[in-house]
């Protein structure tokens, strides 16, 4: 079987010459002063980007002129903000604002009669992978709600390919889950509202967790589940590659996990891409076009 590796990767021109500056600080609890882990950093209109570490901070090269650009910076639990990188560059730290949330009633059911798994998935069927480099993202995968029963979310499972270049015991990444924007179809608000870090361990490729104790009711309109990536020293490789044009060495700093993908037949299944603020469909069709490329990511459900 031959496997296909799509890089969310969108190659940036920069001047050899620019002057590069070493861009690091701090990212905290506006109210607390407490360090925030695993923050991601985006510079606007570029591909180049960031994680805080387990301490809150962060670092990262850039070209001296990167210091005039807007910074997305996002964390689960927190206001998404856009600064001018020149301000944290200068103060080395950054508060952000905790997310304020309605919470909503919990009604728990023991009358659960049977489940249901969507996209199931074996590690057999796995035929190319996701990775990231230059800048975090969250890749995310549409689950449609269908029927009127209720629903509860109940377990997730995420399969990853290997990969060789990597050589670290496991790979952190973070897990979302969002509703759905009604007539856009787009991923909403987060509706786990814990960041939780998950591992990829080397010797296993899928990752589950119970969502039982979170008590997630299916949304009318369906979920997204992510997987973000954390650009963490935890989680850099180093790939290297000849470029097919110039055809000189070149040598990338890509990070962990690589996420699996399958091809899929059922249209109802939907792929999107989060970066630098915004979300965007990710479409890529079989060499036959009979099906899309999606994350191999299954959520089983429980029905009252």
């Amino acid at each position: 079987m031959r496997f296909l590796v799509l890089f969310l990767v969108l190659l940036l021109g920069l001047s050899s010459t620019a002057q590069e500056i070493l861009f690091e600080g701090y990212v905290l609890d506006h109210k607390t002063k407490k360090p925030i882990p695993y923050v991601n950093l985006s510079f606007l209109n570029t591909l180049k980007g960031t994680s805080t570490d387990e301490k809150g901070h962060f670092f990262i090269d850039l070209p001296t002129n990167f210091l005039e650009k807007q910074v997305h910076i996002s964390s689960l639990g927190y206001k998404d903000t856009i600064v001018i990188a020149k301000d944290i560059f200068n103060k080395k730290r950054f508060g952000m604002v905790e997310e304020s949330y309605e919470l909503d009633e919990v009604v728990v059911s023991e009358s659960f009669g049977n489940s249901d798994v969507l996209n199931p998935i074996s590690s057999y069927s796995l035929t190319s992978g996701f990775s990231s480099s230059s800048t975090p993202w969250v890749l995310a995968l549409y689950f449609p709600n269908i029927g009127a029963q209720k629903k509860y979310l109940d377990k997730v499972t995420m399969f990853f390919q290997k990969n060789k270049l990597f050589k670290g015991p496991s790979a952190k990444f973070r897990l979302r889950i969002f509703d759905v924007e009604p007539k856009t179809k787009m991923p909403r608000t987060d509706i786990l509202r814990k960041s939780i870090i998950l591992e990829s361990n080397l010797e296993e490729d899928f990752v589950s967790i119970d969502l039982g104790a979170f008590n997630l009711k299916m949304p009318e309109t369906g979920v997204y589940v992510g997987v973000e990536w954390l650009f963490v020293p935890f989680n850099w490789y180093r790939y290297s590659y000849k470029h097919p044009i110039t055809k000189k060495k070149m040598v990338e700093d890509r990070f962990a996990p690589t996420f699996g993908a399958v091809y899929n037949k059922n249209q109802n299944y939907k792929a999107m891409v989060y970066g630098m603020g915004q979300w965007t469909d990710f479409k890529v069709r079989s060499k036959d076009d009979t099906g899309n490329l999606i994350p191999a990511i299954s959520l089983k459900l429980l029905k009252e």
